[in-house]
């Protein structure tokens, strides 16, 4: 799946592809993300402490990896939404709006 197209498709004007955390300048998250998919692992990294700071900061996210602890997740992040790969483009469009408090276009 074209993850940046289907963004594009659905009204985002600007999609960031990251492979490494280290492609993210974490203090300004709230200014320049509107909401985020996350990847549990990027490289050989965990994310966990990325979706933190999201959270912290108020950046709506799901999670969507093929990589999956959900106790560890429900824990952690119970009001969160896993998406386990192989998802399709209308489950990630519906948990992302969902996480951002809108309806998925019709």
């Amino acid at each position: 799946m074209d993850l940046e197209q289907l963004c594009r498709d659905h009204g985002a004007a600007d999609v960031t592809i990251a492979r490494e955390l280290a492609e993210i300048d974490e203090q300004a998250l709230p200014s320049r993300f509107d909401a985020a998919i996350v990847d549990l692992m990027l490289g050989a990294v965990s994310t966990l402490d990325f979706a933190a700071g999201l959270r912290n900061e108020g950046v709506p996210f799901v999670f969507a990896s093929g990589y999956s602890d959900p106790d560890e997740l429900r824990s952690s992040f119970p009001d969160i939404r896993l998406l386990t790969k192989p998802y399709s483009g209308e489950d990630l469009i519906v948990a992302i709006a969902a996480a951002c408090g809108r309806v998925a276009p019709a």
